[in-house]
């Protein structure tokens, strides 16, 4: 499975660890199922793990996945 880059990346904030430029797929994912709050895993969060997934497989595309991601921090007050 080939990754799926952004056109360009999305800024998220961990505080206190930092903000994070995700500019893939994979990336997002590693950033949604490792260091997204776990109080922040509501509805935009699912819908943002669906997307880059489907984008991973081919079934959606890159501006699907960062759409989706950047809704899910905005959500979640992560977004820089």
């Amino acid at each position: 499975m080939n990754d799926v880059w952004f056109s360009e990346p999305v800024v998220i904030d961990f505080q206190p660890n930092g903000q994070r430029k995700v500019s893939s797929c994979f990336e997002a994912m590693e950033c949604l199922d490792q260091r997204w709050p776990r109080q922040a895993r509501g509805g935009a969060w699912r819908s943002a793990s669906r997307v880059c997934r489907d984008a991973l497989d081919g079934l959606r595309s890159p501006v699907e996945a960062r759409k989706t991601l950047r809704k899910a921090a905005k959500v979640a007050g992560l977004l820089a």
